[in-house]
């Protein structure tokens, strides 16, 4: 009966709740990233950036995104656009550098060192608008540039993700990393609401059975649109006829998300954890699955999916522990 459900919900969903065209405006979304520094670093950084098109060609839209300045010159007057400042330098460029004028333009930005001698290091998080972050890595590659720089430049791109992994194939990992990460969260959120109504005296006996099946819809069309939202970023038009050769990537929510419900009645309040948690983790498993499909050419083996469900799972078992202490608390 539950996997009876989830088939009609998933059709209904297709019928009523994607919306390709939104998808479709995400792509088309401008932005520009400003480079500067070292010219060969700056040279190297575009190249690596713009690779990985499907065609070899690159786009003149994707070229356009990169424009690289002079931090002493007057700078761009259409600055609405601009997400980020990458400064490239060797060791010892970045303390010379004037890049004060660089923080009237209201972004992160970002002084890259590039030195394989030096340990790598940077930042945990983004740096804030008008702030500079400063940040060491061994060379310009993805392998060195994916943990920090790269992540923190997709987030620096929030609104526009979509349309930089469709631009820039290097950072598509990174976007679609982000993508994943904010639709776990928006998961978590309706899976943790769903439960506290279900626990509310007479708000759960009329509307626990409604808020029980319209998590399991929302939660699954929020996965369904992550699924459209990373294809559109490796560059695939959005398309729901071949978002059914991805669908074996969510089969087993449906599971996950039973296996919550009964827990939170068996568990009344930690229960509210334990959903919350698996939310999370089923969808990050969506995720990391589409993305691994799309780099690959092959889905997830069932015992790497498990890896990835086991380790979110737990960190989300963190952050849901602490809320149901406070519930205990109040």
């Amino acid at each position: 009966m539950a996997s009876a459900v989830g088939a009609r919900d998933i059709f209904r969903l297709v019928r009523k709740g994607i919306d390709v065209n939104a998808v479709h405006s995400s792509v088309r979304k401008p932005f520009r990233f400003l480079l500067c520094g070292d010219p060969a670093l700056v040279s190297e950084l575009r190249a690596l950036l713009l690779s990985g098109h499907d065609d070899g060609a690159i786009p003149l839209d994707a070229a356009a995104c990169l424009e690289t300045i002079d931090p002493s010159r007057p700078l761009p007057t259409a600055t609405n656009e601009v997400r980020v400042v990458l400064f490239l330098g060797r060791h010892g460029d970045a303390e010379g550098a004037y890049l004060e004028p660089l923080k009237a333009l209201r972004v992160p930005i970002l002084a890259i060192t590039v030195d394989g001698a030096l340990a790598p290091s940077g930042p945990a998080a983004l740096p804030a608008p008008a702030t500079i972050g400063e940040y060491v890595v061994a060379a310009i590659s993805r392998e060195a540039l994916r943990a920090r720089v790269f992540a923190h430049i997709v987030d620096a791109a929030k609104g526009v993700e979509i349309a930089v992994g469709r631009r820039l194939p290097a950072l598509r990992e990174s976007v679609a990393a982000k993508l994943t990460r904010d639709a776990a969260n928006n998961a978590l959120k309706v899976a943790l609401a769903s439960a506290v109504v279900d626990h509310i005296p007479v708000v759960g006996i009329v509307l626990g059975a409604f808020a029980s099946a319209g998590d399991m819809v929302a939660i699954t069309g929020i996965q369904m649109m992550l699924l459209l939202h990373i294809q559109a970023a490796y560059g695939r038009d959005p398309d729901v006829q071949r978002m059914w050769q991805l669908l074996p990537v969510i089969g087993g929510g449906f599971g996950w998300r039973t296996l919550a419900r009964e827990l939170v009645g068996f568990v009344p309040v930690a229960g509210i954890a334990i959903k919350g948690a698996i939310a999370y983790a089923g969808t990050i498993v969506v995720g990391e699955g589409v993305t691994f499909f799309l780099e690959h050419g092959q889905h997830m083996s069932k015992g790497q999916a498990k890896q990835v469900y086991d380790r979110t799972k737990d960190d989300a078992l963190r952050f849901a522990r602490d809320l149901t202490a406070r519930f205990r608390r109040k």
